[in-house]
């Protein structure tokens, strides 16, 4: 269950931000309102699962970014704002995982909760997991924030810095959980010690 699950969970956690950059520039009104309703029915779905606000952080976070780039979007369509949206929402994703780890619930956490038995919930090092892994996506997305803002009236880099600020931290995630799950597994196999 373990990897599979984890992918989900940050698949449906992401969704409205793969859904807003997957969407040809043109149409960046009808995204931003499709990724406003995907935010707000995850939250819906999440909160219905048990889940307690303080765990939607970065949910909340983007349906509030999604909400008001959905009203700019469609009150001046034709806005100077609109080049700069990417860099924009890189920002709020820095600032959002950022605040996650100030308010000592890091995002990731949230995400590791759902596919993590209970039992390891307290534990130190899931804990000390999720802020390392909530910390890379922040710098991810605070250096996404700086490079889209650089780029902002060339499409083509600027895809690809998108897809790399998702892609990096995301691949990050794998092998650094991964490795912590070794080490956790050769720490239980040892023998204990009677002194």
């Amino acid at each position: 269950m373990g990897y599979h699950a984890e992918r989900v969970a940050y698949l449906r956690t992401f969704a409205p931000w793969i859904v807003y950059a997957a969407f040809p520039t043109q149409y960046w009104r009808w995204s931003a309102l499709l990724a406003a309703g995907i935010a707000l029915a995850g939250i819906a779905h999440q909160r219905r699962a048990g889940r307690d606000w303080d765990a939607l952080v970065l949910e909340i976070g983007s349906a509030v970014f999604f909400a008001v780039i959905t009203v700019v979007a469609f009150a001046d369509p034709g806005t100077g704002l609109h080049d700069y949206t990417p860099a924009l929402a890189n920002a709020v994703l820095a600032v959002v995982a950022g605040a996650s780890l100030a308010l000592r619930v890091p995002f990731t956490l949230s995400i590791a909760k759902q596919s993590a038995p209970r039992e390891f919930w307290e534990q130190p090092l899931f804990i000390r997991t999720a802020y390392v892994l909530t910390s890379v996506w922040a710098a991810s997305f605070a250096l996404g924030a700086v490079a889209l803002a650089a780029l902002a009236h060339a499409p083509t880099p600027r895809t690809v810095v998108q897809a790399l600020t998702f892609a990096i931290p995301m691949l990050f995630t794998v092998r650094y959980v991964a490795r912590v799950r070794d080490r956790a597994r050769a720490l239980a196999a040892r023998p204990v010690s009677r002194g």
